[in-house]
């Protein structure tokens, strides 16, 4: 075992990532968070995405996927590592994550310790909070004639259950709160009938991603005719749009920053 004294301590941030200069300006602001809770600790990044990571390689920026990430660390001397996902859930990107610190995990001489800190939306605890932090911060947008939708990601992995299983928690704080996914289930054509019948004249649309990247400019707030506001104006409704990722949101970083600390609590 690695004497204390002899520690060289890192924390690894892993997100999907973003090609989007503007919303990565976002993980400064986590970075920055980090490094005030976690002074004695180094804070590297990778990306997950190697879509992202192959744009932005084109732009002459190298970001390191997380096998490279941790590898490089250990190069450079680390021996204890916290990662942490930025995911919003415990997906497909989740999943290799977890596969790739189990195997450095089995690594002879290379890391002495290595965990692994779960994404936002994991226990039953978490999806609570966030219920909580979207009623505090959107509920000013609703009324009789005024609701909210959410934009998540979706996926066909096991784990899109967490979206309509947080519409359910979103209920119970109002029912001006919706749910809705780009490539999973609940769709937005799935909620625009039940506006119609409650006589919503006014929706708000705001990204329930990390960042306001792509999707969030394009699929959601886009003047192509398939985008999310789009589609909402010609159903007749009024369209407002909130442009800011999750990780803009303090509240929702301390979630990811006690997932964190859980994590690094763990290495020995």
């Amino acid at each position: 075992m690695t004497k204390k004294t002899e520690q060289k301590r890192g924390i690894l941030l892993v997100a999907f990532g973003t090609s989007h200069s503007e919303a990565a300006i976002v993980f400064e602001h986590i970075e920055n968070r980090v490094k005030i809770e976690f002074p004695d600790a180094e804070v590297h990044w990778a990306y997950t995405s190697k879509i992202i990571r192959k744009i932005l390689s084109a732009r002459g920026r190298h970001i390191n996927s997380p096998s490279q990430a941790l590898a490089k660390m250990g190069d450079e001397g680390f021996t204890h590592v916290a990662v942490q996902s930025l995911h919003i859930v415990p997906g497909e990107e989740y999943d290799n994550l977890k596969l790739t610190v189990q195997a450095f995990k089995k690594i002879p001489k290379a890391l002495a310790a290595v965990e692994l800190g779960t994404p936002l939306l994991f226990l039953h605890t978490d999806i609570q909070k966030m219920a909580a932090i979207v009623h505090q911060t959107f509920g000013k947008y609703t009324d009789n004639s005024s609701v909210l939708i959410l934009m998540g990601h979706g996926t066909s992995h096991a784990s899109n259950v967490f979206y309509p299983g947080f519409q359910y928690y979103l209920s119970k704080k109002s029912d001006s709160y919706f749910m809705a996914t780009i490539d999973g289930y609940p769709e937005l054509r799935h909620i625009v009938p039940d506006l119609k019948k409650k006589g919503i004249k006014k929706v708000t649309l705001a990204p329930f991603l990390s960042v306001a990247g792509d999707h969030a400019k394009n699929d959601m707030a886009g003047k192509g005719e398939h985008s999310w506001k789009s589609i909402l104006l010609k159903e007749g409704f009024v369209v407002d749009i909130i442009q800011k990722g999750l990780a803009e949101y303090q509240e929702v970083v301390n979630i990811w920053l006690e997932h964190l600390k859980v994590a690094y609590s763990k290495l020995r």
